[in-house]
């Protein structure tokens, strides 16, 4: 049975990205969009803590999946939804166009999504194996590797900042 944090989370991310698909759809494509961000440090901040939010929920439900409270057709639902909140946060990044003095800590920070994304791949990767009966050590290594290389890009962006 799924808790209610969990429930919550997953509402709480599948409004998001309801929002931001809206949000895709009524901005027109042909114009080439900016994300108006006039204090960087808070903007980088609040990304931060969306990510650890959505950090905190896949690894918990991963390990759930992995202890058998979580069955993996559930997970990979999950993961679905939390990598489009995560390619919506990169997408966001992108549109900013931070000034010269932030981009490093930008550019490092949008990469630690870009593992992330990468790491959320690769444990549904898992899920798909457990479906069929067993989780190769493999790919809990290389779901290890990428999370050490997203904390990695995470403290250069901190050490980055202006």
């Amino acid at each position: 049975m799924a808790s209610k944090k969990g429930i919550a989370v997953t509402v709480i991310i599948l409004v998001a990205i309801t929002s931001a698909s809206f949000l895709f759809w009524v901005i027109p494509q042909e114009n080439s969009s900016t994300l108006i961000v006039s204090d960087y440090k808070n903007y980088l901040d609040g990304v931060k803590k969306i990510h650890a939010v959505l950090q905190e929920s896949i690894e918990t439900e991963f390990q759930n999946m992995l202890d058998g409270k979580t069955p993996p057709e559930e997970y990979i639902g999950i993961t679905e939804v939390t990598s489009s909140q995560v390619t919506v946060q990169i997408s966001e990044f992108v549109m900013s166009k931070p000034p010269e003095e932030w981009q490093d800590s930008y550019i490092s920070y949008m990469e630690a999504l870009k593992k992330f994304n990468s790491y959320i791949v690769e444990t549904k990767v898992a899920a798909n194996m457990l479906k069929e009966g067993q989780i190769d050590v493999e790919i809990i290594q290389k779901i290890e590797s990428l999370r050490s290389e997203m904390q990695e890009l995470i403290k250069k962006s901190d050490e980055l900042r202006p």
